[in-house]
């Protein structure tokens, strides 16, 4: 039904609420089910308080006021959407039925989520390509579907507000108590995976061992070369990325602790010399050493050739897992940390603008061997 009128200040008010709702149901559910999808959801709100404050937001270990500004950058954006669909777009949507809210929930989540992480964040109003090259889309998109996937309570709440009974309120109840039934069952999962129980692998894990062995010792050595320029870096910008990447890293090992602790208790987590000898990118002892002892601008310049390389290293240990990893966890995780170690090289290269979201988009589609600049950055030396 088309009855509403633009400036109605009952849909408008609905709105408010609904966003107030919406932000923190998703807030809730990102929080508790990043670690099952392979993500520090520190880390991931770190990246988003980025936004807005810019590298003062960046530290090895996020602290609780830039996870709060993380959180409240995120619920003020997505109650500004349920703003837009319910009260700009309000002459169209205000009177929809649930059914059909429903149905619009998918591609109303996937035109906002697009439209932040390839042209608000990266482009304008905020110019900020740390977020889009760090995060893969697809995080935004599952974010996103879950604020949405609550619109269909907005008649409901709009014939509260309006003081009359309404039709619609039983469907709100049941699709209420669906959103909480299954934030209680994400909330069940996170409490046993932080008491060491995750949901058991699936597939094959022969590869899967292998792979989250060696990715930790990768990871191991990242984080090392990243403490490093935080604690030696001249160029502050560098030393705030460095902290990200230290702090993305240590994330990225905790979770896949946490999935080796519960899937194979049994079997040592250790790499090999040898495992370590094969492992693209890997900095040798000497290169560390060298590193260790550099200052100024010629640290900067020798990390950020080391790093890199590490980077390319990661993005095709983690390449070669979207093909060949048994659990799909495992496979969401090698995705993201492919994203998001070729994107940490285009940040230092001061990727920006519409060259950082065609950068994004090559690192969130195109196969390792497709990207020739990271595969040169991995044959390079410092």
């Amino acid at each position: 039904m088309l009855t509403r009128p633009f400036g109605d200040s009952t849909a408008w008010r609905a709105a408010v609420l609904l966003g107030l709702f919406s932000s923190t149901f998703s807030t809730l559910v990102s929080q508790l089910t990043a670690a099952r999808i392979g993500r520090d959801a520190a880390v991931d709100w770190m990246a988003v308080a980025a936004i807005p404050l810019r590298d003062a937001a960046l530290s090895p270990e996020p602290g609780w006021p830039v996870i709060a500004a993380g959180i409240l950058f995120h619920q003020w954006a997505d109650v500004s959407w349920a703003l837009v669909f319910f009260g700009l777009l309000g002459r169209w949507t205000a009177g929809l039925s649930p059914a059909t809210l429903l149905v619009l929930c998918g591609p109303w989540a996937l035109l906002t989520s697009s439209l932040e992480w390839f042209v608000l964040v990266p482009l304008l109003p905020f110019r900020q390509p740390l977020f889009t090259l760090e995060q893969p889309y697809w995080i935004g998109f599952l974010v996103h579907l879950t604020s949405a996937s609550l619109y269909p309570l907005f008649p409901a709440l709009r014939d509260w507000i309006a003081g009359r009974s309404s039709p619609h309120r039983r469907f709100a109840e049941v699709w209420a108590g669906l959103a909480a039934a299954g934030a209680s069952g994400l909330g069940l999962l996170a409490l046993l995976g932080w008491l060491g129980w995750e949901v058991p692998h699936l597939g094959d894990a022969t590869f899967d061992q292998a792979y989250l062995r060696r990715m930790s010792d990768h990871h191991a050595q990242g984080a090392q070369l990243a403490a490093l320029a935080v604690a030696k870096a001249e160029d502050p910008h560098l030393r705030a990325l460095a902290g990200l990447m230290e702090a993305a890293q240590n994330g990225e090992i905790a979770v896949m602790s946490q999935w080796w602790d519960s899937w194979f208790p049994a079997l040592s987590a250790l790499c090999t010399p040898q495992e370590r000898e094969a492992m693209p990118g890997r900095a040798r002892p000497d290169e560390i050493e060298t590193l260790r002892r550099a200052e100024g601008r010629a640290f900067d310049a020798l990390f950020v050739a080391l790093i890199s390389r590490h980077h390319a290293g990661a993005a095709q240990m983690a390449d070669e897992a979207l093909g060949r990893a048994g659990d799909p966890r495992v496979r969401l995780l090698s995705h993201a940390i492919r994203h998001q170690q070729r994107g940490e090289i285009d940040l230092m290269r001061g990727t920006r603008d519409l060259a950082a979201v065609a950068a994004a988009a090559r690192n969130l589609l195109l196969p390792f061997g497709h990207v020739t600049a990271d595969r040169a950055l991995d044959r390079a030396g410092p």
